[in-house]
């Protein structure tokens, strides 16, 4: 499959950890290949050594701007998707999305409205879809040869992949979902979903979800990840024949027709039994079929089986099991609320009364009295928001962070893992902080001895970056659009638009408000701003000028 390359464009994928990694190997394989994305040095070091002549790169926008990139491939963690792959779209590239495919409606909504107004395909990686046994299936289900489907039911079980930035409801059943949907043709009427939290309080590793359809049509998943084998089963029951897609099976064995019957005998039903009956299927790998799919469609401008319509419908669903799992195992239909488990939908008189409106708090974060925040904000798992703080719009907090008390974070800003932003330290508006960053509050600290009446304030002016595992002494000022290498230790003040990096910190170069370093002559050559001498750092020239 040529269709890329003949078109002189090529692939980017865009994260290369567990799953990503075969997204490269799959779009290297079919020559399409161009660029590897990631934020992990070593692992891109590694691909490039594997797949000579592909280039790699750290940044999304250094994607976004290749001219020579057709299509974007997602593989990040499931709270970047919307982000991700807003910018891609902007960009006027072509997406395709791992599940799930966002968290919130909303986002999908916005994803699949950007999509058709720029003419581009945007698809979901459910990629059971282009199994070529589910495909045999869903065909022998669509032309009656099972008869009337009356139930519907998926196992998908093993020891692990244990995760902890999503439950096994979000991690195992999207693909199930796809499949159950599909072969129903039809959207669920009540949804019920129980579970069981066994390694940790508050993130499910088992669950079981009913689904009830308006033809009649019942559906229920098992998933889980604490089971002693491993089963990726889908059984489908007709009238006529019953049918089970069983993965862990050889190719042969992976689809089983049973053309059982049901003989009334003296007004009981009698079961007789049958033999099962194996079909010819061509072999196929599903995860290369559906990279095929997602560059045919790009060059053919079809719609993909599993477009943002499909993912939409499967994300529906998913948002109502969770509404059910989070109470108990109450029946919701998908359209009794929206988004996931407690995102925020306050009226006006409910703002005042909670401090924040239209936001996202993921049921393990810690939210305490009188803190406000924004609409559109993302709390994630496990952090904690003490009392007096202030969170602005559309900021995303991620896992284990922690801010306050009393602290002031602006509109847009971005806090990446295991970060405490302390009392004192200030965030205007679209302050990045990668992980694991510091802040200190006071300049010599004892356990022994209380000092935070010695608190020294820190200010991170507009737009700046700080990055992973980088330290910033309390009391220093870092400049608008400053950027602060990894692992650099920041002890006095620094301009703006000033590049800092080592222990202790020092000027190495300037940087662009777009993120990339300026030449000698102040001018980005990736968007051409030109920027002049100020007694505070850097002043950008009006392009008018």
């Amino acid at each position: 499959m040529g269709i890329a390359r003949s078109l002189n464009k090529s692939i980017a994928v865009i994260g290369c950890g567990y799953w990503g990694k075969n997204l490269i190997r799959n779009f290297f394989e079919l020559k399409a290949l161009g660029l590897i994305c990631d934020k992990n040095e070593e692992a891109l070091a590694r691909f490039k050594d594997q797949y000579q002549g592909v280039k790699t790169c750290f940044a999304l926008n250094e994607v976004i701007a290749r001219d020579d990139i057709l299509g974007v491939a997602i593989a990040t963690p499931a709270e970047t998707h919307y982000t991700v792959a807003r910018e891609v779209l902007l960009a006027g590239k072509h997406v395709f999305v791992e599940k799930p495919f966002v968290l919130h409606e909303s986002q999908a909504g916005e994803l699949i409205e950007l999509a058709e107004k720029a003419g581009r395909v945007i698809m979901v990686g459910h990629v059971l879809q282009y199994h070529p046994v589910f495909v045999k299936l869903k065909e022998l289900a669509n032309s009656g040869e099972l008869g009337r489907i009356n139930y519907v039911y998926s196992h998908r079980l093993n020891l692990g992949k244990i995760r902890r930035e999503e439950n096994i409801l979000w991690s195992f059943a999207p693909h199930d979902i796809s499949m159950i949907l599909s072969l129903a043709g039809e959207e669920p009427e009540s949804i019920q979903a129980l579970g069981g939290y066994y390694l940790h309080q508050k993130i499910a590793d088992v669950t079981t979800t009913h689904l009830s359809f308006p033809s009649g049509l019942q559906a229920h998943l098992f998933v889980s990840w604490l089971h002693p084998f491993k089963e990726q089963k889908l059984v489908v029951v007709g009238d006529k024949k019953m049918a089970v897609f069983d993965d862990t099976q050889a190719w042969q064995d992976k689809l089983l027709l049973y053309p059982h019957e049901i003989r009334w005998q003296n007004g009981t039903p009698v079961p007789a039994k049958a033999e099962p009956e194996r079909l010819d299927i061509p072999e196929g790998e599903p995860l290369r079929l559906e990279c095929e799919d997602f560059m045919r469609c790009i060059a053919e401008g079809k719609a993909p089986t599993t477009d943002g319509a499909e993912g939409m419908r499967v994300l529906k669903v998913l948002n109502a099991a969770q509404r059910s799992l989070d109470h108990q195992g109450q029946a919701v239909s998908i359209d009794s609320g929206s988004g996931r488990s407690q995102e925020v939908t306050a009226t006006a008189g409910e703002q005042t009364e909670q401090g924040y409106e239209n936001c996202f708090i993921h049921q393990t974060a810690v939210i305490d009295e009188n803190v406000r925040i924004g609409a559109g904000t993302r709390v994630w798992h496990f952090s904690h928001i003490l009392p007096g703080s202030t969170i602005g719009h559309h900021c995303n907090i991620g896992q284990n962070v922690v801010i306050g008390p009393a602290c002031s974070i602006g509109d847009g800003c971005k806090i990446q893992n295991n970060v405490s932003v302390y009392k004192g330290v200030t965030l205007e508006d679209g302050v990045f902080c990668g992980p694991s960053m510091v802040f200190t509050n006071v300049y010599n600290p004892r356990a022994e001895i209380r000092k935070m009446d010695q608190v020294r304030p820190t200010l991170v002016k507009r737009g700046a970056t700080i990055g992973a595992n980088a330290t910033i002494v309390c009391g220093v000022e870092i400049g608008r659009y400053a950027f602060i290498g990894a692992g650099a230790v920041v002890t006095s003040e620094v301009p703006d638009y000033a590049l800092f990096v080592g222990n202790p910190a020092h000027q190495a170069g300037w940087m662009c408000r777009c993120g990339e370093r300026l030449s000698d002559e102040l001018v980005c050559k990736a968007c051409n701003r030109k920027y002049q001498f100020r007694s505070h750092g850097l002043e950008e020239i009006p392009s008018s000028s």
